[in-house]
């Protein structure tokens, strides 16, 4: 079981063992954060953006803590259109030691509560690399349908790689 918590200024000293921690892992699947991300006062000032997107309600970031409160993983809402839309993309990552438990499907689950219940969201939308299976099928099995693929529109290393785009829409729209 999970729960998930908006990120915080005591959240730093998790937040930053996890990301330093998970960095070689989550650099070989996604391109690299900049250097002064992991530089003293990086991951504060991401922190403080999260708080500032979250009160203006053009992002909304979670943290991901098993029954022990140990963080296995980060999730976020972001790019939330409100005016016409209602929608928002969606993104994550889990811990190397915590994959292939199932973590990501429920927290998938959890922040699509949140999306579609407090935010009042009606479309999320999320986008994978072709050849990630496991989050393809994180995807698929929380409702979420494939509506387009670009062509070797994401450079990962020395690779271009397809993307596969998908949505979820809040129940009865």
């Amino acid at each position: 079981m999970l729960s998930l918590h908006p990120v915080s200024e005591r959240d730093l000293a998790d937040l930053r063992r996890f990301e330093v921690d998970n960095r070689a892992f989550f650099e070989a699947r996604i391109n690299a954060r900049p250097a002064s991300y992991y530089a003293d006062g990086g991951i504060e000032s991401a922190i403080a953006t999260a708080r500032r997107e979250a009160d203006a309600d053009t992002g909304h970031q979670f943290l991901i803590r098993d029954l022990a409160g140990a963080l296995v993983g980060r999730i976020n809402l972001s790019q939330i259109k409100r005016k016409h839309y209602h929608s928002c993309e969606l993104g994550y990552r889990i811990a190397e030691a915590e994959n292939g438990k199932g973590h990501a499907k429920e927290a998938v689950r959890l922040v699509l509560e949140k999306a579609f219940g407090e935010l009042g969201l009606v479309r999320v939308e999320a986008k994978a690399r072709a050849g990630n299976a496991g989050s393809i099928k994180v995807l698929q099995r929380n409702g979420f349908t494939e509506f387009g693929r670009s062509t070797r529109s994401f450079q990962l290393d020395d690779e271009w790689e397809d993307m596969l785009y998908f949505e979820c829409r809040a129940p009865g729209r």
